[in-house]
């Protein structure tokens, strides 16, 4: 039976990395070649994406592959969604891409709707309003005159500025494009009028591809330099929360999944866009998933909370403290004695993420966690109420009943969090793959060469070749009286 080797490189906000897949017959196991940091660049008050350096580290992957003489079958890339890079006539990358946590975008949706009413916005498709979607991108970069839109001849999304700089070949694959604020779900194109509405030409994109599809092949020279040889660049769910729910190892379809990372998305699988009253209210999304599904879900600040806490006291007290050292330090910490809304603004990029913390407490009248542990134990269970309100949302309007939640991602791997989430939802929660992400990239590239078939013969093959773990809801009263207490303290 012929072997076949993917090599999929999935990059998120504050890390990338390649990982080879080696499949045979239906099994198949994963090795991390090689990480490489990722991380938002300042200069001269404008916050980027170093595109380059992630150019340089996967040249590097493709090298590290030569040198073991693995011959690579194809490459697929997934990222995070919005970003994007401008594009000039000849082919040019005109600058570094814009990071979705600069301070740019900050009121401009209020602007835009002035301009389209916020509800037409969410009728034609049917994204959250988030301040860093591309369309308001556009829109402040439109306000500002700034140089590469004025000279872009196309935008290119980050996956796919990815394989342009290894194929040479222009694409939109459409999972990444659907996080845009401009793609229609119901017809999966474009809404040329919401570019139109404030003089951008809709001739910056390009018409979308669905995942499976071949981009290209190495260039010449990046295929002579590396030693990999020709190899093809395929597009598969090319935003990395698409690829991660297309590993879920679901049995049925009545499930819920929670792709915990830096972002915490939560959401339900549907075939068709849920765009109603409700989901306008409660500012659900509706995202593009393979074989045309969508993700109906929603953004919830996840991990980013504690990451950035880590970071400043590594910073400024020299401590680094490894994750079973956080997991001890939570659970040592009294329950319940501080919670925030992880979805504040205020924690999207303060300058001190523990101050943010301390002043939220103080201002809804709590006490402010004064430790470490105390931080910590805030930031987990604050997190699983948040989870718990967002999927009583989610319940609301489900074609179907969720029997379950899954949890995928690298916050799979957090027990204390996922048995908080399990007592505060009061359903089980099944958590794992942790390197969902980039199975599922691998699985579209595997369904591209025609080694499986739909989606859930993919579950099917991850189901058995992955270990899962199952956490029962424990505690349940003492969560709910928890809960109270949040929704008035988030309500203040």
């Amino acid at each position: 039976m012929k072997i076949h080797n993917f090599l999929a490189f999935d990059l998120g906000a504050t890390s990338g990395r390649a990982v080879l897949a080696t499949m045979n017959g239906v099994k198949f196991e994963m090795q991390e070649l090689l990480r490489f940091p990722n991380a938002i660049m300042e200069l001269h008050g404008k916050f980027y994406w170093d595109i380059f350096s992630l150019y340089k580290s996967l040249k590097q992957s493709l090298a590290i592959c030569a040198e073991k003489q693995i011959k690579i079958d194809s490459i697929g890339i997934d990222t995070w969604g919005v970003d994007f890079a401008y594009i000039g006539a000849d082919g040019t990358i005109l600058g570094l891409p814009r990071a979705y946590r600069d301070s740019y975008t900050e009121g401009k949706p209020e602007e835009y709707f002035k301009i389209v009413s916020r509800k037409e916005v969410y009728d034609k498709t049917g994204i959250q309003i988030m301040n860093f979607n591309s369309l308001y991108q556009l829109f402040a970069a439109k306000q500002e005159g700034y140089v590469p839109l004025e000279k872009a001849d196309k935008i290119l999304f980050m996956p796919d500025l990815l394989s342009y700089m290894l194929t040479g070949k222009q694409v939109c694959e459409y999972t990444d494009a659907s996080t845009s604020q401009i793609l229609n779900p119901r017809t999966k194109k474009f809404e040329s009028s919401l570019l139109e509405a404030i003089g951008i030409n809709p001739s910056l994109l390009h018409e979308p591809i669905f995942p499976g599809t071949v981009i290209g092949e190495l260039t010449d020279a990046l295929a002579s330099e590396t030693g990999v040889g020709k190899v093809p660049v395929v597009a598969v769910a090319g935003h990395d929360t698409a690829s991660a729910v297309a590993a879920v190892p679901a049995r049925n379809k009545s499930f819920a999944y929670l792709s915990s990372g830096t972002w915490s998305l939560m959401g339900i699988e549907t075939e068709e866009p849920i765009i109603s009253e409700i989901s306008y209210q409660l500012n659900f999304t509706n995202e593009g998933g393979i074989e045309g599904t969508t993700r109906f879900l929603k953004n919830i600040t996840g991990m980013w909370l504690l990451e950035e806490c880590r970071k400043e006291w590594q910073r400024e007290n020299h401590i680094e403290y490894t994750y079973p050292q956080i997991v001890e330090m939570a659970e040592a910490a009294e329950p319940f004695r501080s919670l925030v809304n992880p979805d504040d603004p205020e924690f999207a990029n303060p300058h001190s993420m523990t101050q943010a913390i301390r002043a939220y407490c103080e201002r809804t009248g709590q006490p402010a966690p004064d430790t470490h542990s105390r931080i910590i134990r805030c930031i987990f269970e604050s997190l699983a109420l948040r989870y718990r309100q967002v999927l009583g949302m989610l319940q609301e309007v489900s074609p179907f009943p969720i029997d379950c939640l899954h949890v995928i991602g690298g916050g799979s791997k957090n027990n204390l969090l996922n048995q908080f989430t399990a007592n505060s939802i009061g359903k089980p929660v099944i958590a794992g793959p942790s390197e969902a992400t980039a199975i599922g990239n691998v699985m579209v590239q595997a369904k591209a060469m025609g080694l499986v078939g739909d989606r859930m013969e993919m579950r099917k093959v991850i189901f058995e070749c992955i270990e899962t773990v199952e956490f029962v809801p424990q505690d349940v009263e003492i969560w709910n009286t928890a809960y109270g207490k949040y929704l008035q303290i988030v309500t203040k």
